[in-house]
This record gives structure tokens, C-alpha cells and sequence, in this order.
């Protein structure tokens, strides 16, 4: 059944001018997996945008898989090395636009068009891979996550904005997990570059999971 979520009333931009810089600043300070990943703040347990679960970078013998065994890969492998999702903000002038500006309303919806559909890496299409992230669940039976997403850092698509489409797996395990939102898990299966849809956000990649299981730091 789909996982209920109880809905708030948002409050009204009074600093919408702000928040457009904040979110525009991340994009152009690092055109990788920081640049798009808009977290408004710090998250919590050590992971941001810009240090996504597992690190940046996988050490060399992780990174190259036996035969018959999945590659531990890092987010940033994800992301096309030649994507440049600042691109189309760079020369404007920011300090320019005032909270009530339709261009600030304008821009903020230009940058989740820009997020929704990042490319996804093709290199990556078909891998067998394990990767480490947080639960964001969709779908639940008898108490088990029987769909999810998986996000590189602590409170995406649940206290801050999604991370952009190829920063996002969604992950239909081969049997239901007993996790909740935001368990850190380690999902294990071959990776598609596929698009959904969902309701808590956009993904670029699906994964049909053999193993969902907690994580515990290193490669375990």
C-alpha cells in the first residue's frame, strides 16, 4: 500500500530572492554531485549534497568487481562527467531580483525543470552494483518497504528538495525490507537507467535490488 504522508500547509516565500541565490550558488560551486543536490541546510549524521553517504570516492579495490560479484560504486559515478547544471544560471545577475520578483518564482521553477531531468551516466546502464544511501519509502506491505528510493545524503525528499534525477534510485527490492525512512541500507542489484515518476521525487535510475541491507560504514 502507498505510504501515507501528512500534508502541511507551506508557508509563503518571504525570502524567495534569498532562496534563489542559495539554490543557484550550490549549482555553480560544483557542477558535479554538489552543484544540483539542494539541501538548505547542513543534514544531519555527516552527510550533505556535497558528501553523499560512501564519500565521493570508492577505494580502488571496491571499485573493480570479481566476476560474479557487484561493483561498490560512489554516487559521483552517477553523474556525467560533462554536466554542467549551472550552465544556464551563470552571468545573471542574482542580487538583482527582489522577493516578490516573478523572475525569482520563474527561476526557482526553471532550476527543478533543470533537476528533474539531469542526464543519467550510460556508462552505468546494465552494471550490477552495491551502493550505500538513505531509505525514502513508497511502497509498504506487512510492515515491510516494498518500494523505495535511495538518496545519497540524510533528509532528501523529506526535509529538503530532491536531489536532481540522476542522484536518485528508485529501488523495487526482490523481497520487502524491514527499514524506515532514512535508514542508511547498502542496495545491491543491476542498475537501469530508467525514469519515474514518483511523489517524493524524480529518478534516473531504477534498480531491481537482490539485497537490501544495513549499512555499517566500509564495504560490508
Amino acid at each position: 500500500m502507498p505510504i501515507a504522508h501528512a500534508t502541511t500547509t507551506t508557508k509563503p516565500f518571504r525570502a524567495m530572492a534569498t532562496m534563489v541565490i542559495s539554490r543557484v550558488s550550490m549549482l555553480i560551486a560544483g557542477a558535479g554531485l554538489a552543484a544540483a543536490a539542494w539541501a538548505a541546510e547542513p543534514a544531519p549524521k555527516d552527510t550533505t549534497a556535497a558528501n553523499p553517504l560512501g564519500g565521493k570516492t570508492a577505494a580502488p579495490a571496491a571499485s573493480k568487481a570479481t566476476p560474479g560479484q557487484a561493483r561498490q560504486i560512489t554516487w559521483e559515478e552517477l553523474v556525467p562527467k560533462d554536466w554542467d547544471p549551472a550552465k544556464e544560471f551563470k552571468g545573471m545577475d542574482l542580487s538583482a531580483l527582489d522577493d516578490g520578483d516573478p523572475k525569482a518564482n520563474e527561476l526557482l521553477m526553471k532550476m527543478q525543470e533543470v533537476s528533474n531531468n539531469a542526464p543519467t551516466n550510460p556508462a552505468m546502464n546494465g552494471v550490477e552494483v552495491k551502493i550505500p544511501g538513505f531509505i525514502v519509502p513508497l511502497e509498504e506491505a506487512k510492515g515491510e518497504v516494498t518500494e523505495f528510493l535511495l538518496v545519497p545524503y540524510f533528509g532528501a525528499c523529506i526535509h529538503t528538495p530532491p536531489p536532481p534525477a540522476n542522484q536518485i534510485l528508485h529501488v523495487v527490492p526482490q523481497k520487502g525490507a524491514k527499514f524506515r525512512a532514512m535508514d542508511t541500507v547498502w542496495v545491491t542489484g543491476k542498475l537501469q537507467t530508467l525514469r519515474n515518476d514518483s511523489m517524493m521525487g524524480v529518478s534516473g535510475y531504477h534498480v531491481s535490488a537482490a539485497n537490501v541491507t544495513k549499512y555499517t560504514g566500509g564495504s560490508k
